[in-house]
């Protein structure tokens, strides 16, 4: 070309106007457009460290806009499974990575909720995980997303798909529950509602964990080489429940003091009312009232632990006893009159011939026909499940169902936990009490090692104070005592 020619060619673009320069998509635009229609509301964003050292890791409570307080507060929620400072699940790494927070589309109510933790340095594996109580996907952040993150996994949680709670009116609300028997406040739990049956509790868990294995397999470009679910209280009962009806979504789970549904046998209405109606006389003879304390005792509670003033059945009765027994009540038996035919006089056997609640029940039962290999961790001071009448009833429910399987099914194990208890923080105040939380991470190892390298489980066992899951327990089965010295 004459360079006259060139030369008018080169004036000639610099007149042609600037077309935008299409960036390439972010890693979070990628996992949103991936997820598609079965998310909403989405917000995701570069971790510079996954764990809880990272204040944006966990979000404050009631940061969710156009909701009452208490009806999401993650801070509140990660505290209440794990132990309080500084036994908490040791940090020793960052963990860069992508988090992604949002609502399962599928979800008719509008209420259930995902978290997806997505670790730069992956180790080809997800965790899924429950929520107690009515937490929210945020609960298990202290005691299990920090524990797994810093070793690689790949992290879900879900909500059950219901939010927390509100303060009301028990003058207008037929849903009110007192938050205990002296109390002047009272909330409306959101798992009440209509539409909101206890049954989502499985159908949330195992929706998070087939969108979780979505968001995986395109973020990293495979899918995960194995699932585990784990979970504790409530969430402990979503992992049995995932176990027993989706096999093709786990390779196995560990089952942190779970919730046990039976509609002819023991269960939170058959046991809870004892407690509430004797803990009041109790508590007025100064703790010394013997047949009160049997009553509760004979309903399958462990003995009470006294230090000066403060009661362990107390801490009990002040924050769940009547507070979970209004909330399933009220779920499962809406005809009965909570509080004008009382809480401590409701009998469970005489209601299943008036109301259907025994129907009710057997709709979110767990069967113990586990599909794969399953862990159950429990305390023996659990005073808002007894382990006799929750952990060891499944373990009873799988051996019953076990019977006349094969030798080669998915091995079940109930490691038991010398003075373990419910509520991780009391051990601040009763020193005689045990952490949980170890055993359970502990337990969590010891499962993947029986999954990818086939190494046995270790047998059921009384876990000793101070002591660990043994391959050669001292004491196997039973804790022959519920508190030990």
């Amino acid at each position: 070309m004459p360079i006259a020619s060139r030369a008018v060619v080169t004036l000639a673009l610099l007149f042609v106007p600037l077309l935008p320069y299409a960036q390439p998509a972010t890693r979070c635009e990628r996992l949103i457009r991936a997820l598609g229609p079965r998310i909403a509301d989405a917000f995701c964003f570069e971790s510079t460290d996954l764990t809880t050292s990272n204040e944006l890791t966990t979000p404050l409570d009631n940061t969710l806009p156009g909701l009452p307080p208490f009806a999401f507060t993650p801070r509140r929620d990660r505290d209440v499974i794990a132990p309080a400072k500084p036994d908490r699940t040791p940090i020793t790494k960052v963990v860069p990575g992508v988090q992604l927070q949002a609502r399962l589309a599928d979800d008719p109510k509008g209420q259930a909720r995902f978290l997806l933790r997505l670790p730069d340095d992956w180790n080809g594996r997800l965790v899924v995980a429950g929520a107690s109580g009515t937490r929210s996907e945020f609960n298990g952040d202290y005691a299990w997303s920090d524990y797994v993150v810093q070793e690689g996994y790949a992290y879900a949680s879900q909500n059950k798909g219901t939010l927390n709670f509100f303060f009301t009116d028990p003058a207008t609300d037929p849903l009110a529950c007192r938050l205990n028997p002296a109390s002047p406040l009272w909330v409306h739990f959101y798992d009440d509602e209509p539409g909101m049956g206890f049954g989502r509790w499985n159908t949330f868990m195992t929706l998070a964990a087939r969108v979780a294995r979505r968001g995986v397999e395109r973020h990293y470009g495979h899918e995960p080489a194995r699932t585990y679910a784990v979970g504790t209280s409530n969430g402990g009962y979503q992992v049995r429940r995932a176990l027993e009806t989706a096999p093709e979504l786990f390779d196995g789970g560990v089952d942190w003091e779970g919730t046990f549904v039976d509609a002819t046998a023991q269960n939170l209405l058959t046991d809870l009312p004892a407690a509430v109606w004797n803990f009041a006389p109790y508590a007025a003879s100064g703790f010394k009232d013997l047949v009160a304390a049997q009553n509760i005792e004979a309903a399958g509670y462990p003995p009470d632990i006294v230090n000066g003033a403060t009661s362990l059945w107390g801490l009990y009765s002040a924050s769940f006893w009547e507070l979970t027994q209004c909330q399933w009540q009220k779920r499962l038996d809406p005809t009965y009159a909570t509080y004008t035919s009382g809480t401590g006089t409701y009998n469970y056997v005489a209601r299943l011939s008036a109301s259907d609640v025994g129907a009710a029940v057997a709709d979110i039962a767990t069967t113990g026909r586990i599909q794969r290999p399953l862990v159950t961790v429990a305390g023996t001071m659990d005073a808002l499940l007894p382990i006799d009448h929750h952990a060891r009833a499944y373990a009873r429910k799988v051996a019953a169902w076990r019977g006349d399987e094969p030798r080669d099914g998915p091995e079940y194990r109930l490691w038991e936990i010398q003075n373990g208890n419910h509520i991780e923080t009391y051990r601040q105040l009763f020193p005689q009490l045990e952490y949980i939380e170890p055993h359970a991470q502990h337990a969590f190892d010891l499962l993947v090692e029986h999954v990818e390298r086939h190494r046995p489980l270790p047998p059921d066992q009384c876990v000793p104070r101070g002591g660990a899951i043994s391959p050669s327990p001292s004491e196997p089965g039973h804790c022959a005592l519920l508190p030990a010295p």
